[in-house]
């Protein structure tokens, strides 16, 4: 005999009347009365279905190529054997439709994660053994899946400098269809900030670990609002309420519960939920090491564990303690041994009890499912206007140029906004002038000697370009993670991005070269003719653009900072070495003599002495004889005469054109996944 919800005493005191508990707790626990507008989803209704689910994750191959060098091995050499495979999901299945909110819940490390990823396609390092995984009774393809679901993931980056109201914007340029026009999309972006209950702070800057901008809370709304703009029928959220507290979390789950009644289907994994988080969601999966142990309706687990003989404590919460009988617990071989025993035998019991259900959940009545979704929508509707909004193909997303013409305005204003690193820039610029230029002053009427002229115009070009180096790769890799999500959701191609990151840092590198360039030459007392100043700055201006754009393509080539800094270092240290001064070109063995013929210290150092040099005669003094010199011996005793002036401006152009080549190359075939906390 199946006792009803009803009847049962110790249940009414957990679970109370659906539409009075959530008027309570709306009351007590939301900022804002539940009365504002909420989307709904105008497409047809989905179903999300996985039948008999069996996947496998291949350990050694999550472990990154670089950590196996350190470890002295090579990156094939583990990639396979018997222990190297985990079966991380075994036997699952779900099926949930619109309107409906799915929780999957269990402790860590027990396929949550892995779960979202294999439906959203993502499953990087893991093969599927057996299963299959149907929307609205189609195969999941990325394809499919880039059309019809949103990914909001745990670890989503957001440009610090922009505001929560221009962060939506510039996504809205990108995701919504051509039709629409700018006063749609505004309209669009202030739907979503009412809908997220981010109005208090629309015009707050995003923020990061450096800068204060938005809470926590706020933040993880303005990731969900990022994928919700495109109106999208299933939303799948990888831990939203990790690292909020208590009242966050509850309002966040409020608020996916209020797009789930908007006829959409919300998935959504999470540790373990306080009580009044758990009693918001309609369906819920607790899983343990890969295995279901219960899927069904929140307000009937309780009764599901209590027939097996295990009801929940008075004033406990559900949540907490059936995640902690049913995890593995391996402080000991004993307890390991005796819990994965109780967990198998609570996941042979429910296969048993809901075989022959076409939905793999266990109702109390038949029915329950149907019920749920219907109770949900109508504890609130007499207070909500509903507002339609259409969604799109992305067949009628912005084009290239107009995805270009977005992603360069957000480069230049996160850029620009950021005044803290382009005071310090252009300070470090000032000061590395001013230190090399006041060391180099005090010939207003004599000239340099020969010496002291070649060792000034070689560190003019090798100095800076290091610490622009560095910077251009701390830079690249705070961005990795957030360009790598973009590309993958197809928000924006490689190519509008290329184009908009090198242009859009122009302005700041000219101001750069600027800086740096003038005080040195006239501390200096350099040849004080126009053309000869224009020509040395227009050579500062090729050997630091050169130096970016190597830091630029390093950056994208390989996968960490460190890394990153490590290449970069080596190709300077290399460059700088064989370009002509530390040690004369003609001397120079096989190797270094290739290695300086790709040197853009090389033939910036080669252009400088030309134009400082060339046209000029010094005065050499031997005891009482002063010789006249002319400066075209003494870039004929360095081998730096070898090419005509122009040849130097061309080969400076040409190798920054390689890097530019090697960058775009680097974006379009690697990955660009960020595998560190930055």
């Amino acid at each position: 005999m199946v006792m009803s919800k009803s009847s049962h005493p110790r249940l009414r005191q957990q679970f109370p009347a659906r539409g009075h508990q959530t008027k309570v707790q709306d009351s007590i626990f939301c900022s804002e009365e539940d009365n504002s507008l909420y989307f709904t989803y105008s497409g047809k209704s989905n179903v999300l279905e996985v039948r008999e689910l069996n996947y496998q994750v291949n350990l050694a191959a999550q472990i990154p190529w670089y950590e196996k060098l350190s470890q002295m091995k090579m990156p094939w050499a583990c990639n396979s054997g018997p222990d190297s495979h985990v079966s991380v999901i075994q036997n699952l299945n779900l099926k949930v439709k619109s309107g409906q909110m799915l929780a999957i819940i269990g402790s860590t490390a027990v396929g949550k994660t892995s779960l979202l990823d294999v439906i959203t396609c993502r499953d990087h390092g893991g093969k599927i053994k057996s299963g299959q995984i149907l929307i609205n009774d189609k195969t999941s393809t990325p394809q499919l899946v880039k059309k019809c679901i949103a990914h909001v993931r745990k670890d989503d980056r957001l440009l610090p400098h922009l505001t929560v109201k221009e962060t939506l914007l510039f996504v809205a340029k990108l995701r919504l269809p051509k039709s629409f026009s700018d006063s749609q999309r505004k309209k669009r972006v202030d739907d979503v900030i009412a809908e997220l209950r981010l109005r208090q702070c629309a015009n707050t800057r995003v923020g990061n670990e450096y800068l204060r901008g938005v809470s926590g809370g706020e933040r993880r709304r303005v990731g969900i609002g990022v994928q919700l703009l495109w109106n999208p029928g299933i939303l799948i959220l990888d831990e939203p309420t990790s690292g909020l507290d208590s009242f966050t979390a509850h309002n966040l789950v409020i608020t996916l519960s209020r797009l789930a009644r908007g006829n959409r289907l919300v998935l959504l994994s999470v540790h373990q939920p306080r009580s009044d988080i758990f009693q918001l969601f309609d369906l819920v999966l607790l899983l343990t090491s890969g295995v279901t142990i219960y899927s069904g309706t929140a307000r009937d687990m309780v009764q599901y564990f209590t027939e097996l003989g295990y009801p929940c404590p008075k004033y406990s919460n559900p949540a907490d303690f059936y995640v902690d009988l049913t995890s593995i617990d391996k402080q000991n071989v004993e307890k390991e041994m005796e819990s994965q025993r109780r967990a198998n035998t609570l996941a042979n019991l429910f296969q048993e009890k809901v075989k022959g259900f076409d939905n793999f959940l266990w109702k109390v009545t038949e029915g329950n499912d149907s019920d749920t979704t219907s109770s949900k929508q109508s504890s609130h509707g007499g207070s909500e206007v509903s507002i339609n909004m259409p969604s799109h193909s992305s067949d009628h997303l912005p084009g290239v140029l107009k995805q270009f013409t977005v992603l360069l305005s957000r480069q230049v204003s996160n850029d620009f906004r950021d005044l803290s690193t382009l005071l310090i820039h252009g300070f470090e610029a000032l000061l590395m002038s001013l230190l090399i230029g006041f060391l180099y002053y005090g010939h207003d009427k004599s000239r340099l000697s020969i010496r002291d002229t070649t060792a000034l115009l070689y560190m003019i070009g090798a100095l800076t370009p290091f610490t622009v180096i560095l910077d251009v790769i701390a830079k690249c890799h705070s961005e990795r993670a957030m360009l790598y999500h973009d590309l993958e959701d197809g928000m924006y191609s490689v190519s509008p991005y290329f184009f908009a990151k090198i242009l859009g840092e122009l302005p700041e590198h000219c101001a750069f070269v600027i800086i740096y360039g003038i005080p040195i030459y006239w501390l200096a007392n350099l040849n004080p003719e126009p053309e000869h100043f224009l020509m040395n700055l227009l050579f500062v201006w090729l050997a630091v653009y050169c130096a970016r754009t190597m830091a630029l393509w390093v950056a994208a080539l390989l996968p960490t900072l460190q890394l990153s800094a490590f290449f970069g270092n080596v190709l300077f240290t290399s460059f700088y070495l064989s370009g002509g001064f530390v040690i004369s070109l003609e001397n120079l063995w096989t190797v270094p003599f290739w290695i300086s013929k790709i040197s853009f210290l090389r033939w910036n150092f080669q252009g400088l002495m030309q134009v400082q040099f060339n046209d000029l005669t010094y005065e050499i003094t031997i005891g009482n004889i002063t010789l006249p010199v002319p400066g075209k011996i003494v870039t004929q005793s360095l081998d730096l005469d070898s090419q005509p002036l122009y040849a130097s401006y061309l080969i400076l152009t040409a190798i920054i054109l390689v890097f530019l080549i090697l960058y775009y190359i680097s974006l379009r075939f690697i990955k660009q996944k960020s595998h560190q906390n930055w």
